[in-house]
């Protein structure tokens, strides 16, 4: 299958941030994220948070351009959606760890993720 990305729209920290999933597996999410250089502790839930400098890279390495709404709708119908749970409440499966934001909301630290637990506007 493949590996998608929604364009840099979703503000943070002072950067733009894209979503990246996969309408196959989290197997197949996780191995290009680590190809991409995307550290795990940008794995938010069901997609990794991803700065605008990086979307070219994505793009370059195969991932397939699609807006916020269409990476939602594959999400769904892989089967592969994990929706914002309570407080507390943590993705299995997420390396790192798996810190609950809301979709688009990044999280993570300095270099290619955003700062642990900041909120932003967006939503994915």
């Amino acid at each position: 299958m493949a590996v998608y990305i929604d364009p840099p729209r979703w503000p943070g920290h002072g950067r733009m941030w894209s979503h990246l999933i996969s309408d196959e597996s989290f197997d197949e999410l996780h191995a290009f994220a680590a190809r991409l250089g995307v550290p795990a502790r940008a794995f938010d839930r069901d997609h990794y948070d991803v700065a605008a400098e990086v979307y070219g890279d994505a793009v370059r390495l195969g991932a397939v351009e699609a807006g916020s709404r269409e990476l939602v709708r594959l999400l769904r119908g892989a089967g592969l959606r994990r929706p914002k749970r309570g407080p507390g409440g943590g993705a299995e499966g997420v390396p790192g760890g798996g810190a609950e934001r809301a979709p688009g909301e990044p999280g993570g630290s300095a270099g290619r993720v955003p700062g642990e637990g900041a909120e932003h506007s967006g939503g994915g």
